[in-house]
């Protein structure tokens, strides 16, 4: 039993020491070298994270097979065989560089899978050399795990809702405390909301909102976090689960605002705005690009818009175009009304019947902010208390 107790002891200091090393990189922005191999960097990593690695991908393969076929130490003397001389040279320098170019008085933070012989090697290497890094105990493995306990401890939050081009994510930037869900997902949200850098890994996104959730604990007022109504996906990112039931319970409260602004938001983000994105990007191939991603948008809802329904947008928005390759975008503004009257507001108020109980205040985005600096944190400790 006295063993036992010891473990567990030892598994909470070895915790606590971990939660400090994360806010500590979370918190001052400490610099990254992550010494992992590029595959498994691309599958997810720590914000901010460089990708320095010891081993590459092949390197890494070979090393693997070795230990499969033979032992651990025979695959360490290969690693140090494939690493070795001007390569050897060439990764320490590479780490060197990134050192001297980040001497803002943050110490530099190296990590590896399970901080195991990957980074005491590049420590070790590094040190040799006259530079200092701060090794990660635990490694990448340690870091995740970490974070990932972020969402057992959520904060009390309240959940902004309205229709679609409310402006709810403009709102968020007004209010004291928020996590913008669908900026860390790079995605606006709906059918039409794909960026053009594309989405986030599942675990980049999940390591992101758990370093968000972070920040905020450490904030210097106090009361709930504001998040905008989601349902289970951003694009393909997937909401935590316990974030996902936390938002289902959560109190709401809903933006209003008229027609014709909406879709001069919608106008704004969507077309002007991006349009100017597609330009920059792809200079002269940027129109087909752009057509081509509101048409394959509305033939993917054309099951939820019926036929006949997506037969008359699809063909407003060809006309759009068409317009568009004559240097007017107004006449966007069409099809945009079309799908606000016939389709989002329909679908949103079908969802909002369900949540009509935990509606708490709705308004404008002024008179929520004001609302939100007297009445929210009343609220949520009411809310808490029940």
């Amino acid at each position: 039993m006295k063993a036992e107790d010891n473990v567990l002891e030892n598994s909470v200091i070895e915790h606590k020491a971990q939660r400090h090393i994360l806010e500590k990189i979370v918190l001052e922005g400490c610099p990254l070298i992550d010494v992992r191999a590029p595959i498994e960097f691309a599958q997810g990593s720590i914000a901010g994270a460089v990708n320095l690695p010891i081993l590459m991908d092949s390197e890494r393969h070979e090393v693997g097979i070795r230990y499969k076929q033979e032992s651990a130490a025979a695959a360490q003397a290969l690693g140090h065989e494939l690493v070795s001389g001007a390569i050897r040279d060439d990764r320490i320098w590479q780490w060197l560089q990134f050192i001297d170019a980040n001497n803002t008085g943050k110490p530099v933070h190296l990590f590896c899978f399970r901080g195991g012989l990957r980074s005491r090697l590049a420590c070790d290497w590094i040190n040799n050399a006259g530079h200092e890094v701060i090794r990660i105990p635990g490694g990448y493995k340690a870091l995740r795990h970490s974070l990932l306990a972020e969402f057992n401890a959520l904060p009390a939050m309240i959940i902004v809702s309205g229709r679609t081009g409310v402006g709810k994510t403009e709102l968020l930037d007004k209010l004291p405390a928020y996590v913008d869900l669908e900026g860390l997902a790079n995605h606006r949200g709906s059918a039409f909301g794909k960026r053009i850098d594309g989405q986030p890994t599942q675990i980049n996104f999940e390591n992101a909102l758990a370093a968000e959730l972070i920040k905020l604990e450490h904030r210097p007022l106090s009361g709930p976090i504001y998040v905008e109504d989601e349902g289970r996906l951003i694009g393909r990112s997937c909401l935590p689960p316990e974030l996902q039931l936390q938002m289902k319970q959560a109190p709401i409260v809903l933006l209003e605002d008229t027609l014709a602004e909406r879709v001069d938001r919608i106008y704004r983000e969507y077309i002007i705005d991006q349009w100017s994105e597609y330009l920059e990007r792809f200079g002269d191939s940027a129109f087909p690009a752009f057509s081509g991603q509101f048409l394959t948008a509305v033939d993917a809802i054309k099951k939820r818009l019926g036929g006949v329904r997506h037969k008359q947008v699809h063909a407003a928005i060809d006309a759009a175009l068409s317009e568009q390759s004559r240097g007017n975008l107004q006449a966007h503004k069409t099809w945009i009304s079309m799908l606000l009257v016939d389709y989002y507001d329909p679908m949103y108020n079908y969802q909002l019947d369900k949540k009509t109980d935990r509606i708490v205040f709705s308004g404008t985005m002024s008179e929520i902010c004001a609302w939100a600096k007297t009445e929210a944190s009343a609220l949520v400790i009411k809310e808490n208390r029940q």
